[in-house]
């Protein structure tokens, strides 16, 4: 038995005649890429994506995929959606993350680094740019009308982005439960940390108790601890440059370790923060901020620079860019080798069902603060409805509606 077990072609049959040599070019096909060709591909690629996907996430990923998939095959598609699963299973913009994933896939942890600091990249460098052009012309009178009609459609954006994330989020009585005691848990001042994080946690009580479901061991909840004990190890760099750029950093570091779903919750968590309790910022700028995420290309969450920027000048934009992002690329480096197990993982997706509800009734509540400060007569409201049903009925892109504001409200602050 052992012996026919062991018999193969080339011991079974007539010894086949020897093959020609292969040529160059077969052999330079099947010789592995060498780790510096995969970093600068890794490179290119990721700065081409960053600098010319607009918008949602979701373009991003339409454009990750095109490129990493498609044109590339570092991934096959099945394994690019396991990523893309990994990533909302954990804290941290989904785009920039399912990045991350790929370039590890790739290249390893020099390509997780790489792919994401090269994505991010452009978004820092145009909202450093407009967040110095604010600085210096956004106060002046004859430019007060700039965000006349921006402010309502940034609105509409807003209010599109939380429809569909509702849609996705929402879809059971379980979900529904969660958002309203989301929303009552803001409407009482409750942190928004703590609603996210307590959703989360009456969610997984409700998979086991309710659906009679057996869980999988918990170990991997650990992924979702956050790190930000690796601040310590910046701390001396940042005291260079002044302590309040040591206040940005770790602030936003502590709020990129819990956030979680879309990119705008970001402005969820931190809008209490930084107008009414540090007095960091105005409404007005928070909404403008929210702006700046998307008409710069790249990843929503590179506002933070523009905030970081009105705070503290140039190192504070570089304290709340790393801060934001520095979660995100500890927590995959943690995970990536553990994606199939994370998906299959019935904690953590349950987990993850809770926190969406809760980000949902968030965003919703910043759509109120926005309303209050964009809606100032029955033109800003029909505005409003205008890019609302752009977005929703044209799938007009959100880049296109902040440029077209940008445009009328430039011509109006210049002609009347």
């Amino acid at each position: 038995m052992n012996d026919e077990m062991n018999l193969t072609p080339e011991n079974s049959q007539p010894e086949q005649p020897s093959q020609p040599p292969a040529s160059p070019n077969e052999s330079a096909e099947k010789a592995p890429t060498p780790l510096k060709k995969k970093l600068i591909e890794l490179m290119l690629v990721s700065l081409k994506i960053g600098s010319t996907s607009f918008g949602a996430p979701t373009a991003h990923i339409a454009m990750m995929e095109d490129e990493y998939v498609r044109k590339r095959k570092w991934v096959t598609p099945e394994h690019f959606l396991d990523l893309l699963a990994a990533a909302n299973l954990i804290p941290g913009p989904n785009a920039s993350e399912t990045c991350y994933h790929v370039g590890y896939v790739y290249a390893g942890y020099p390509g997780l680094l790489v792919a994401g600091f090269s994505f991010i990249l452009p978004a820092f460098i145009a909202s450093m740019l407009l967040s110095w052009v604010y600085v210096q012309f956004g106060s002046l009178p004859e430019l007060e009308g700039l965000f006349y009609f921006l402010n309502p459609l940034v609105l509409g954006v807003v209010l599109v982005t939380t429809w569909r994330i509702g849609k996705s989020s929402l879809v059971g009585w379980e979900q529904f439960l969660l958002f309203g005691l989301a929303l009552v848990g803001k409407l009482v001042d409750v942190n928004e940390v703590l609603i996210m994080l307590g959703c989360g946690a009456l969610a997984v009580l409700l998979h086991h108790s309710i659906k009679r479901k057996p869980g999988t061991p918990g170990n991997l909840l650990l992924s979702f601890a956050p790190l930000p004990l690796i601040g310590v190890a910046l701390k001396m760099l940042l005291e260079t440059v002044g302590e309040r750029a040591w206040q940005i950093f770790w602030y936003f570091l502590r709020t990129g370790a819990v956030l979680f779903g879309s990119s705008l919750v970001l402005f969820a968590l931190i809008e209490k923060d930084v107008v009414s309790r540090f007095g960091w910022l105005t409404t007005q700028q928070l909404t403008d901020a929210i702006a700046v995420g998307q008409i710069t290309p790249g990843p929503v969450l590179s506002s933070s620079t523009f905030v970081g920027y009105l705070v503290g000048g140039f190192w504070g934009g570089v304290a709340s860019t790393v801060g934001v992002f520095l979660p995100s690329f500890i927590i995959v480096a943690i995970t990536a080798p553990l994606v199939k197990k994370m998906r299959e993982n019935a904690i953590t997706s349950a987990f993850l069902k809770g926190v969406n509800a809760a980000v949902v009734a968030l965003i919703l509540m910043v759509c109120v603060s926005l309303a209050q400060n964009a809606l100032v007569d029955v033109w800003t409201v029909l505005i409003l409805f205008a890019g609302f049903l752009a977005m929703l009925l044209l799938k007009a892109q959100p880049y296109m509606l902040v440029l077209a504001g940008l445009a009328m409200g430039l011509i109006k602050a210049l002609v009347l």
